[in-house]
């Protein structure tokens, strides 16, 4: 069953109306709908397309956020072969919001990194809602360093609504950890790239962003905060998060334009939910062009890359 969003809830009726005839023509050899049901297809697709033609930041924030969009564990099962996962951070514990291991990407080993929210009510505790603790960035930082040892690119799947805020977190120096992450990912003498699959909330998407390149996916988002968190705090209203969306510029148009993206890879219509294979391949293919992009170059320029990748971050704007 298709989960729908509010916005689509126009589209909900057509391609509703169409299952019933359906089912019915299934219950009743006599009965003759293809014509009534390929009617309703074609006006379901054309609605569609008007929905996604120009979506609002905010609503671009709701697609990030489909119960049914691919996560981390889709990618590294359709993407990477010979995934192995590595545990823990030799420290405190196994933090299960970050997946991450060595694995093959079209034959070439790499260190693959990622946040996982999960596809389910128990997963999605299991995972902590992709929510890291200060062990997740740890088992990262582990991670990267081991890439960097052993001559590995780094792929980063980030899709996180920021790092876990909670007591036993900021007790074991979350803000630390994070911090740490994020230099080891400028330090590191090979290639990083990272891919936003969903939301990119905070410093906890930070950490694993600080990349050689980053691309998007086309309804992605990335932000310092969540709109609603934006919205609580400027207006004491979380019910204006429509309005923080559009001034946080949280979109991967608005953030390629502002050179924090390096690309965006184009989404089926109606986002990555409804064609997940064709999601996987753009996806793969953007990761092997940006790989490609970063091959043969030196441990010191590849560091040197990213440093002024950073650095430039803020000399391009928005027209308001």
């Amino acid at each position: 069953m298709t989960n729908y969003l509010d916005f689509e809830k126009p589209l909900a009726e057509i391609e509703g109306k169409a299952e019933e005839l359906r089912a019915l023509a299934q219950q009743n050899e006599e009965m003759d709908v293809k014509d009534e049901a390929a009617a309703l297809d074609r006006k379901a697709a054309e609605l569609l397309e008007e929905l996604y033609k120009d979506l609002t930041p905010w609503r671009k924030c709701q697609v990030a956020r489909h119960p049914e969009r691919p996560h981390c564990r889709d990618y590294l099962n359709e993407l990477f072969t010979d995934y192995t996962p590595l545990a823990g951070d030799r420290n405190f514990a196994d933090d299960l919001a970050v997946m991450g291991g060595l694995a093959r990407f079209k034959d070439q080993p790499v260190v693959v990194i990622g946040q996982e929210k999960g596809h389910d009510t128990k997963s999605r505790i299991s995972h902590n809602f992709g929510m890291a603790r200060p062990e997740g960035y740890r088992k990262a930082v582990r991670l990267m360093e081991m890439a960097d040892k052993f001559g590995l690119p780094v792929v980063t799947l980030v899709d996180t609504a920021g790092a876990y805020p909670g007591k036993g977190a900021e007790e074991r120096g979350q803000s630390e950890a994070i911090a740490r992450s994020t230099e080891t990912c400028l330090q590191i003498g090979v290639p990083l790239i990272s891919v936003i699959i969903g939301e990119g909330g905070s410093g906890g998407a930070v950490a694993f962003a600080t990349a050689n390149r980053v691309a998007m996916l086309e309804h992605s988002v990335y932000s310092v905060i969540s709109p609603e968190g934006c919205a609580s705090i400027l207006w004491k209203d979380s019910t204006k998060m429509r309005e923080a969306a559009e001034a946080l510029r949280v979109t991967a148009q608005d953030l390629e334009q502002l050179g924090v993206a390096d690309r965006v890879i184009a989404e089926p219509m109606g986002g990555a939910h409804r064609d997940r294979e064709a999601t996987m391949q753009s996806v793969a293919s953007a990761i092997e062009t940006m790989l490609g992009e970063l091959e043969g170059k030196s441990k010191e320029d590849l560091v040197a890359d990213r440093r002024k990748k950073f650095l430039d971050i803020g000399s391009k704007g928005l027209a308001a």
